[in-house]
């Protein structure tokens, strides 16, 4: 077996090893199960020589299974040992801003207390590097949204007073206050919605959406425009490369591409979508350093397997992570069959919208049942939605960047540029707001059973579409796909 496939099923193994531990069951029964299943794999081979190798093979990987969950357990272990938290009291206590948003801040307790825990606050006027004193109740913190962000407990409306600023990074600190300003030369020449959608689709910040314009975007599928899937990563990647390749050495312009990278990532943030799409453009600009063959196989894997490092708990309870590696491997795997299939031709249409069709349908296909079992929701309708945008939103995000870097240099140039940003941005809005009111054609609840065989049938449908031509059958009056005669 060639050596990126070994490290490829080592990592898949790893990961479900994981995913197995974190989904309740015992770290020892995994283990031990992944053992056992490793010794017969081993034995059969042994004792049958007429075995393929590849089952030797595979009781070896299997072991990776028993190191997933041991992972995990390390893991879960380490945290509850480094941290310390006085729950169901009331006490005062200290802590450090690490994320603000709308009424909830995320905050990393100081001594004699240790861990992070969320605060919905009454007045939220705190921000990343505050030291802030608290005085209220720390609940233990059991929700999906808590344990893929490693927070150990919740305060729900606590006394709260600022004792000091900035004793957060000072560079994290720059790039937040850069983020805020931009948005800010947004705001100044556009409309209050079409600045808040802007600044959701350059910069994921989403704090300025009111309820109805949400629901619009869940209603109309259109909610991973401003989830930063990977595009806005691409493009800073890219151009940075491009232009510092010129002044620079090949290795520094890598090194300096891959910080500019990094400094986006917390600028934004550092979403799950945007971590995953910032590993994977790190390991493009890697194998493109190196001289190796890019895989978006062994990408998708080496991103998850990073992430999955930092916090096992995401494969588990992380819902955008889940949704953002399914639409990822939809668009790799699936698409190219979807094209065969349909028999799609490379001529590119209008707006690339065959492009976008097949990139919409893909990413849809591959996500369905983890939207219905997560949100009860899901409408055909926002393929329809997301053909429609998706040919604009590069155009969008382009014009944005420069209409926020403007903003820093000359206000009535801004003026002047923004009205072409406002054009696109009508539209766009326009499209969200009118899908969002169809609520036919929605699927409400699936089974994991169904679940199963849904995605057991869109494996096998992708495997049978990689087939030469002249084995597929004939799809239509008894031809091949290719044409020639049965």
């Amino acid at each position: 077996m060639r050596l990126y496939d070994s490290v490829f099923y080592a990592i898949a193994f790893f990961l479900f090893g994981i995913f197995l531990a974190s989904s309740g069951l015992s770290f020892l029964s995994v283990f031990l199960s992944a053992i056992l299943a490793s010794l017969i794999f081993l034995a059969i081979y042994f004792l049958r020589k007429e075995f393929p190798k590849k089952i030797l093979i595979f009781s070896g990987f299997i072991l990776f299974v028993a190191a997933g969950s041991f992972y995990f357990f390390i893991f879960q272990n380490y945290q509850k040992i480094n941290s310390k938290i006085v729950y169901n009291r009331e006490i005062p206590f200290r802590g450090i801003v690490l994320d603000s948003n709308w009424n909830r801040i995320t905050v990393d307790l100081q001594k004699p207390l240790a861990g992070k825990i969320s605060v919905i606050a009454k007045n939220n006027d705190f921000r990343y590097g505050d030291l802030v004193g608290f005085e209220g109740v720390i609940k233990q913190a059991s929700s999906q949204n808590y344990n893929k962000d490693n927070l150990l407990g919740i305060s729900s409306y606590p006394k709260a007073n600022l004792i000091s600023q900035n004793n957060g990074s000072a560079f994290k600190s720059a790039l937040i206050s850069l983020r805020q300003k931009i948005i800010g030369n947004f705001q100044k020449v556009l409309p209050y919605d079409q600045a808040a959608f802007l600044s959701g689709l350059t910069l994921g910040d989403q704090s300025e959406f009111s309820n109805d314009f949400k629901n619009a975007m869940s209603q109309s599928g259109t909610t991973h425009l401003v989830a930063l899937s990977g595009y806005n990563i691409s493009i800073i990647g890219i151009a940075i490369s491009v232009i510092l390749g010129i002044f620079f050495s090949r290795r520094l312009t890598f090194i300096l591409s891959i910080f500019a990278i990094f400094s986006f990532v917390l600028m934004t943030g550092a979403q799950a979508s945007v971590v995953r799409a910032a590993i994977m453009g790190g390991i493009v600009l890697l194998a493109a350093q190196v001289n190796r063959i890019y895989s978006f196989r062994n990408a998708i894997a080496a991103a998850a397997f990073v992430m999955a490092l930092g916090n096992p708990k995401i494969l588990k309870f992380d819902i955008g992570f889940q949704l953002s590696f399914l639409a990822l491997i939809g668009i790799v795997y699936l698409m190219p069959a979807v094209k065969k299939f349909f028999k799609v031709n490379d001529e590119k249409g209008i707006l690339d919208w065959k492009e976008n069709f097949l990139t919409t349908v893909s990413a849809q296909l591959a996500v369905i049942p983890v939207l219905i079992r997560s949100f009860s929701n899901f409408s055909f309708i926002s393929i329809v939605a997301n053909v429609l945008i998706l040919g604009f939103i590069p155009y969008t995000m382009t014009l944005g960047f420069i209409l926020g870097a403007i903003g820093f240099i000359s206000y009535p140039l801004s003026l002047v540029f923004g009205w072409f940003v406002h054009i696109f941005l009508s539209y766009e809005i326009f499209v969200i707001n009118f899908f969002g009111k169809i609520n036919f054609f929605q699927i409400k609840n699936m089974s994991v059973i169904l679940m199963f065989v849904y995605y057991l049938a869109l494996s096998g449908f992708v495997i049978y579409m990689k087939k030469p031509a002249r084995q597929l059958g004939n799809f239509n009056g008894g031809r091949s796909v290719a044409g020639g005669e049965k």
